[in-house]
């Protein structure tokens, strides 16, 4: 429910403020879950995905973001699953495995905020070699202009997002060929 009501509160703001513009929106399969990769700039990304995405998300999240206790009560209820970025996380895994029969999930590959993509996880791959669901990339451009790394305050710039589709996986790619054919797409543009 806070997530239907702050969405377009979200939206106003961005537009308003940051000139936000999405392109790519009649990609997503209609009302079927998906994989959502998207480059990570800023702490403001996942509000500006879930902005830009026409449909209600689940977020695999860093699970340093859950030690505050009303923080954590928040963004739960905004749909984010703890991940642990130091070790695999079955558990967290199989639950969006789980999640992924009904709903989309947006996974960030890099794993953390950063301009490039030298070090990114396999999950995407993981995820779609266990489902086979498309995968949508989304990149981000002005977050980390907004909201850069250790400012407390938004500032001014333009937010964009653009979205497209991975068509060129194969069934016999490893998890990791998966993932660096999502970030190639995603660098792509």
């Amino acid at each position: 429910m806070l997530y239907i009501i702050l969405k377009p509160i979200c939206i106003a703001i961005l537009k308003i403020f940051f000139g936000f513009k999405v392109e790519g929106k009649e990609l997503f399969p209609k009302n079927k879950p998906f994989i959502l990769a998207s480059n990570h700039l800023s702490n403001l990304d996942p509000v500006v995905i879930g902005a830009a995405c026409p449909y209600k998300l689940y977020y695999l999240a860093k699970e340093e973001l859950f030690r505050n206790k009303l923080f954590a009560f928040l963004i739960k209820k905004l749909n984010a699953i703890p991940l642990s970025r130091k070790k695999t996380d079955f558990g967290v895994l199989r639950l969006a495995l789980k999640i992924l029969k009904e709903k989309p999930i947006l996974i960030f590959p890099q794993g953390t905020r950063s301009f490039t993509f030298n070090n990114f996880k396999a999950g995407v791959g993981f995820l779609y070699k266990k489902t086979g669901l498309p995968i949508i990339v989304a990149k981000i451009y002005g977050t980390d202009k907004v909201l850069p790394k250790g400012a407390r305050f938004l500032k001014k710039g333009k937010i964009r997002v653009f979205f497209d589709k991975v068509t060129y996986l194969d069934k016999d790619d490893t998890v990791e060929e998966i993932a660096k054919k999502v970030v190639e797409k995603i660098k792509s543009l």
